[in-house]
């Protein structure tokens, strides 16, 4: 699923705002070198998220029942 670079910044930005983070830039700071990294449903309708690994891109959302989970670094186009 490719995703506009508006939908990649609005769903990373939701993500942060779940995990408690302050601001992207906080988010990523404390992940980077994590060997697991917050991922969020790129679905519109969903807003799932969990730890996944930090380069997955297409992971299984148990909520809406498709491959469509991301991570924060891929959301990000770090990995």
């Amino acid at each position: 699923m490719d995703l506009s670079e508006a939908t990649r910044q609005r769903k990373l930005e939701e993500l942060t705002k779940i995990e408690g983070y302050p601001s992207v830039d906080a988010l990523l700071e404390a992940v980077v070198i994590d060997s697991v990294c917050p991922a969020i449903c790129a679905n519109e309708v969903c807003s799932y998220t969990c730890e996944m690994e930090p380069d997955q891109d297409r992971g299984w959302c148990e909520e809406c029942g498709t491959n469509t989970m991301k991570s924060a670094l891929v959301l990000a186009q770090i990995v």
